[in-house]
């Protein structure tokens, strides 16, 4: 028998992005730039490239349960990623999974509409979304769309921001990162991180013009992978943005469209 210590695992419960640039491909990329071993259960299947989402299949929710099962049977996951999940019966599954499983850390990025604009959540699993899943993240890191969605309201400016934390909080988020990215008017990107007392921290980045493909994916992927390896979840979140900011920096253009996909490996932290 081998003695040497496992590695430190994350798993992603999301869908596959055949362009590789989103979804569980840059999920697994992000854990495996942080020296993180990688797990999958594919939640969604994606027709997909840069400049858009063609087609997307859901699988049987029993073969999701069992991808999941199959995880937690021969790994010690220390936190589990969430993406896109494509309507209430997969978010049930899952959801019943986590309470079954019950790992260290839920990191929940509430995908619903992609890059391209493609809708990726079922309007009928808006409300699954919030009453099964919220409560049972350790983080949620919703973009300001995705936020509007799931409060039914408008986020203009950082003061709405403020206010649409301390409403995630209430639906029973026990903390929140939330991304400031499309939020006009500003020089900077600032993302709000605040945990359950209220407390918020702004991470800011210099803006940078470009579009790009798999920010959100990456950004919850990288603080999945942080909070394996020990940090807390404050420097988690900041690590993580330091991270997607450099990939983002190193990005590359690998279709015919003018759309950045991340640059992993180039951003790979040094320890």
């Amino acid at each position: 028998m081998n003695s040497a210590p496992r590695p430190a695992c994350a798993l992603t419960i999301a869908g596959s992005d055949s362009g590789g640039g989103a979804g569980i491909q840059a999920d697994l990329k992000t854990f495996a730039a942080h020296r993180v071993h990688g797990l999958s259960a594919i939640a969604a299947l994606t027709a997909q490239h840069t400049r858009g989402v063609t087609a997307v299949n859901v699988p049987d929710t029993g073969f999701l349960r069992a991808q999941i099962d199959a995880c937690f049977d021969d790994f010690a996951i220390t936190a589990v990623k969430l993406g896109m999940l494509a309507n209430a019966g997969v978010i049930e599954t899952v959801a019943a999974a986590l309470e079954h499983y019950r790992p260290a850390h839920v990191v929940l990025d509430p995908v619903m509409v992609s890059t391209s604009g493609a809708r990726l959540l079922e309007a009928s699993a808006l409300d699954a979304l919030r009453t099964r899943l919220i409560p049972l993240a350790t983080l949620v890191t919703p973009n300001l769309p995705e936020a509007e969605l799931l409060l039914d309201a408008s986020i203009a400016d950082v003061d709405a921001m403020h206010a649409a934390i301390a409403r995630l909080h209430a639906l029973g988020a026990r903390a929140v990162l939330l991304k400031g990215g499309h939020l006009t008017g500003s020089g900077d990107v600032v993302d709000l991180f605040a945990e359950a007392d209220g407390a918020v921290r702004a991470i800011t980045h210099p803006r940078l013009q470009l579009e790009a493909h798999g920010t959100g994916c990456t950004l919850a992927s990288a603080v999945a992978a942080n909070l394996c390896l020990g940090r807390d979840l404050a420097d988690s979140c900041t690590a993580a943005a330091d991270y997607v900011h450099a990939a983002l920096v190193r990005g590359y253009r690998p279709g015919n469209s003018d759309i950045l996909v991340l640059d992993h490996f180039g951003a790979a932290p040094h320890e």
